[in-house]
């Protein structure tokens, strides 16, 4: 388990993290943030989801690095980031202090990628003009509300864990059991890589990074954000795992007939972490809609 007050050590418990040779770290939005940047090409910003880091971007980056430079960045309280204080972790707030860094970076995406919550995160930002990509996709995106009594249960349930200063002590713990990790990533209809879920082992040891999660879910609102969708401007590009037992498939459909030229694409197998499952099939879709589009030249 991770000590020093439960956070993530970057030379310690980094020290062997995908690209970690891209990492470095960025005050900007209040917080400290960890950031890689590596490959050619034009700018593709990628952002994980709840629980996850950059990490979870590692099996895709190799099919996508050539095409664009690839900005991935671990959310606040999340891995080797600093958290934002109370209400801000909510999705406006994590939104504004994305844009906020990607303004020090000096950087405006043409692609953005976001996987479950991390989809709602660039919708946001980009109905909010934070951002102005082109093609916006969503992997197994988390863009509508829980459905009936789990839409009031499951947000109060984060909520009164993380005012309880000994739930992350005890999600962690949990996590140290064996075989924890591995089932809470198979109830998610995924099956991933050794080495991933070796870093998913790793996060959810850390109280401060379970904290960071806990803070996130308790202060998510997607309400809003589902009914500005119709204006999404840049195009928007839905993933869908078949296997996905996050999220029900069937939302992409539904949000595709309320959005105007929304594309969606199943993938029959994967589940809710597609990405790091099958990450040349997911790239698949991304690079033809950024060829077709010709926001990178065609590819031979």
């Amino acid at each position: 388990m991770a000590e020093d007050g439960g956070a993530l050590i970057w030379d310690r418990d980094g020290r062997d993290w995908p690209n970690r040779e891209a990492s470095r770290f960025v005050d900007a939005g209040g917080i400290a943030w960890h950031v890689q940047q590596f490959g050619q090409g034009p700018p593709a910003l990628l952002v994980h989801g709840t629980g996850a880091s950059t990490h979870s971007w590692a099996w895709i980056a190799p099919y996508l690095k050539d095409n664009f430079t690839l900005i991935a960045v671990d959310l606040p309280g999340h891995a080797f980031s600093g958290s934002l204080p109370g209400a801000r972790m909510s999705l406006p707030g994590i939104a504004a202090a994305l844009g906020a860094l990607l303004a020090e970076l000096h950087v405006s995406p043409v692609l953005v990628v976001g996987h479950s919550a991390g989809a709602a995160i660039i919708a946001r930002m980009a109905l909010d003009r934070a951002i102005a990509p082109h093609l916006l996709v969503s992997i197994n995106g988390a863009l509508m509300p829980f459905q009936g009594a789990a839409s009031h249960i499951f947000p109060a349930l984060a909520k009164a864990l993380f005012v309880n200063p000994l739930a992350s002590r005890f999600f962690t713990w949990r996590a140290s059991q064996e075989g924890a990790v591995e089932r809470l990533i198979a109830n998610t209809g995924s099956r991933i890589p050794a080495q991933s879920l070796g870093h998913y082992q790793r996060l959810f040891r850390s109280p401060t990074h379970v904290a960071g999660a806990l803070a996130m879910m308790a202060n998510w609102n997607l309400s809003a954000l589902a009914g500005e969708l119709p204006r999404l401007g840049p195009r928007l590009l839905q993933i869908v795992g078949s296997n996905d037992r996050a999220i029900p498939p069937d939302q992409a459909f539904q949000l595709a007939r309320r959005i105007p030229d929304a594309k969606v694409e199943v993938l029959r197998g994967p589940g809710h972490l597609a990405h790091e499952e099958e990450p040349r099939r997911v790239a698949a879709p991304i690079l033809e809609a950024a060829t077709t589009m010709e926001i990178v030249a065609r590819l031979t």
